[in-house]
């Protein structure tokens, strides 16, 4: 059985690299409209057979029963390594052979790029892995079995998933996708994210009403004529 585990944290305390370039109330605004993007996304997932919600964040846990998702709460987060390493090792005693742990900061992702690495077929042990846009951080993350080895989530994270997979002799499997790639940990992510069609999501929505999009812009703007 593969499932899907979302790790949900505080939304409150989100996205604290973007300090200096939005407000407190922004980045909780940002966090919401990102994590409606992946649920949205998961909601249409064909190829889960389960979906697990890790979290301690009672809004999350709202969302997580108006879906049918298994909700495994936490008393306290540590850290996504944690809180991911926690869950994976009770899905595995719950039957899950295959588990992909699915960031909330990809507002661009969509059902089937989510399908496409469950259905990658490898026996066990096996690490199917999304690599960030630098090529640095893990963007999506199959293991088979769930608790091959220890999370590592934060900088330089690729290198070391990659690195426990080889250890333990499991089988890595690569995969691109500019979707899942675009994640939002600070400005310069932002602006990158204001290239892309945005249409249809609530990270776009919020973006332009919250006006956020707009002061982006004319910062761009303004940048290109000082560099004249």
């Amino acid at each position: 059985m593969r499932a899907l585990l979302l790790p949900i944290k505080d939304l409150r305390n989100a996205k604290k690299r973007l300090v200096g370039a939005l407000t407190p109330e922004e980045r909780f605004g940002l966090a919401q409209a990102m994590l409606a993007d992946t649920i949205r996304a998961v909601r249409g997932v064909q190829r889960a057979e389960k979906v697990f919600v890790v979290t301690n964040y009672d809004p999350a846990m709202l969302v997580a029963e108006e879906n049918g998702w298994e909700i495994l709460p936490e008393e306290h987060q540590v850290s996504e390594s944690d809180s991911v390493d926690a869950a994976s090792r009770l899905c595995e005693l719950r039957g899950v052979t295959g588990l992909l742990r699915v960031p909330l900061d990809v507002p661009l992702v969509q059902a089937g790029d989510i399908d496409d690495l469950l259905a990658v077929e490898c026996e066990a042990p096996a690490l199917v892995i999304v690599p960030s846009r630098d090529g640095m951080g893990t963007n999506a993350i199959l293991r088979m079995p769930p608790a091959l080895f220890p999370s590592h989530f934060g900088v330089g994270s690729f290198a070391k998933h990659v690195g426990e997979a080889e250890r333990v002799g499991a089988r890595v499997i690569f995969r691109r996708n500019t979707r899942l790639e675009m994640d939002v940990d600070d400005e310069a992510d932002l602006r990158l994210l204001l290239k892309n069609d945005l249409s249809g999501t609530e990270t776009g929505r919020w973006l332009r009403e919250s006006g956020v999009e707009t002061r982006l812009r004319s910062h761009l703007k303004a940048g290109a004529m000082g560099a004249r």
